[in-house]
């Protein structure tokens, strides 16, 4: 029997499915890092059905689902560039999010899922892109410089009282 991956829009009406697919990637990709109070606060504050409704609900702001059989196993998140670097402007675009469960790596769909957002960030035109990616993920930044990012800058993330060293990536906008 053959798996039937597809990525689609996320509406709204999936805040409560977000929510958990967001909360389950990351507690599997990183989970492990925090105390479970940071974690717990974290995850709260940042996926909460509420929190993925009000990202859903912005213009500015565009989210999918990977989903093998209708089941969700990965999601993206992209908008508005919020990170804190000098020459980061609002009008630049930025991928928030990129996850995808173990179960469903090594299938290109991360791939698949990267390029919907990056479709999506520059469906007016090309325009300066920009990823945050934990400073300890060399797997994402090798990724990530696969499709021409650089990195550019650092930060420090907060999950709960714990922060996180974070590097700052940026692609010029291509011809």
């Amino acid at each position: 029997m053959s798996e039937a991956f597809a990525i689609r829009r996320a509406t709204p009406d999936d805040a409560a499915t977000m929510s958990r697919i967001a909360t389950d990637t990351f507690v599997e990709t990183f989970g492990h890092l925090y105390p479970p109070e940071d974690l717990a606060y974290f995850l709260l504050n940042s996926y909460s059905p509420a929190a993925q409704r009000e990202m859903l609900e912005k213009e500015s702001v565009a989210m999918w689902l990977l989903e093998r059989d209708g089941v969700p196993v990965g999601h993206a998140c992209a908008g508005a560039c919020g990170l804190p670097h000098p020459e980061a402007r609002v009008e630049d675009g930025e991928l928030k999010r990129l996850y995808v469960l173990r179960e469903a790596h090594n299938a290109g769909w991360g791939s698949r899922l990267f390029e919907t957002a990056l479709h999506w960030l520059e469906k007016d035109g090309p325009r300066t892109l920009w990823i945050g990616v934990w400073s300890e993920n060399l797997g994402a930044q090798r990724f990530y410089a696969r499709y021409g990012f650089e990195r550019v800058g650092e930060y420090r993330f907060p999950v709960g009282n714990t922060m996180d060293d974070e590097f700052i990536l940026r692609r010029k906008p291509s011809a």
